[in-house]
């Protein structure tokens, strides 16, 4: 079969792969119909992310169709056209017990942290993704959940993914009525984390972002209020108080990560040397930010496990800080009402279709942010 292959930072091809076979009773294969590049991709494109080894195959956002399932799976069956999670996990340990699928301990038991995710280094358990024409998808009975009739495909595949992180980076915020949200990048996760804002009661919300595009497209999607870091402002936390009677925002969201631009310091520390777990200009400008009492929500990607994080102002402002990977499971069944009842578009994200044939142009494309790009699905040759 044909597969995404890293072959080192900002070196990825397409090549032939054996096809995935069946482990464990609880496995099912997919022919993958839909899958994306995610912004999370990129840190892992770009090396920012510990153990990622050469001849992984990434992608953790795909739908498709099941093509045979192991003997104990039960809940779905071959033929099922399926919107598979992101993470990985059992369904049965103590944290998937408390709908923390994201931190399953069954999927990635040698990690402290993290569940497993699909194409997503071995400090995320090591398994393949979805950016190849067919995966092996464990815990067959938990994670796949079958698409409703009717729904777009391309709505389903940003199920996976953005759209429960970004209703979750908004339901971490703990946003109450009338709230002024801020939403530090207006990548897809972003966009949909301002989208979702209004759903929990946001009177204001406010994204910041250093691409002319992006704030155009979030301003208008959202809607939003979007401003540019670098030529709008000089210092994004000063701008910030002078836009909440100096009190500083209700909820802030850091929707960007490891990559994070606006300071040198840690721009160098963080993403040109490595010895922080990624630049934390998005945290620091949301602990700086957001007023005493109030509420920081990260659903950005660091890698593990250090960054030089203001602690103190946490401490001395009585933050809250919130952060997890999306348990997608979890909040899925509420997502799917949202989107059937028009309530969330995902599919408008979506600005580029990339056969996966080329799927070394399609990262430099949305690494550089070029064409206008947003968000790009990739192409299968089966399902042209």
């Amino acid at each position: 079969m044909l597969a995404m292959d890293y072959r080192g930072p900002k070196r990825v091809r397409v090549t032939q792969k054996p096809m995935p076979e069946i482990k464990h009773p609880e496995d099912a294969i997919v022919r993958v119909t839909r899958s994306c590049i995610c912004g999370s991709d990129l840190h892992l494109y770009n090396g920012n992310v510990p153990d990622t080894r050469v001849g992984t195959t990434f992608g953790h956002e795909f739908i498709g169709e099941i093509v045979e399932v192991g003997s104990e799976v039960t809940k779905v069956k071959v033929g099922d056209m399926v919107i598979v999670p992101f993470n990985i996990a059992c369904g049965r340990c103590s944290f998937c017990q408390q709908g923390l699928f994201g931190n399953c301990h069954e999927s990635n038991p040698m990690a402290t942290a993290v569940g497993g995710i699909f194409g997503y280094s071995h400090t995320a358990g090591g398994f393949h993704g979805g950016q190849a024409e067919y995966v092996r998808v464990p815990y067959a009975n938990v994670g796949p959940t079958v698409i409703p009739p009717g729904m777009d495909p391309d709505d389903a595949v940003l199920l996976t993914d953005v759209v429960p992180t970004g209703y979750q980076a908004a339901e971490m915020a703990g946003i109450q009525p009338g709230d002024t949200v801020v939403v530090f990048g207006a990548g897809p996760v972003g966009i949909m984390a301002a989208r979702c804002a209004w759903l929990f009661g946001a009177g204001r919300v406010i994204v910041l972002d250093h691409v002319d595009y992006r704030l155009e497209f979030v301003k208008n999607y959202a809607p939003a209020e979007a401003y540019n870091f670098k030529t709008d402002m000089q210092d994004p936390v000063l701008f910030i108080k002078k836009q909440t009677d100096w009190l500083g925002a209700d909820c802030v969201i850091d929707a960007v990560g490891a990559e994070a631009t606006g300071d040198v310091m840690q721009t160098i520390t963080g993403r040109k040397t490595l010895l922080q777990a990624g630049s934390a200009t998005a945290v620091h400008w949301a602990i700086n930010s957001v007023k005493k009492g109030g509420i920081v929500s990260i659903v950005g990607v660091y890698g593990p496990t250090d960054n030089l994080v203001p602690i103190g102002n946490v401490l001395n402002k009585g933050l809250t800080i919130r952060a997890n990977q999306a348990s997608v499971k979890r909040l899925l069944p509420r997502l799917i009402e949202h989107v059937k009842n028009g309530v969330i578009r995902p599919k408008e994200l979506i600005t580029h279709r990339i056969p996966l044939e080329e799927i070394a142009d399609g990262y430099r494309l949305f690494s550089d942010k070029l064409d206008n790009c947003i968000k790009p699905v990739l192409t299968m040759p089966s399902s042209r």
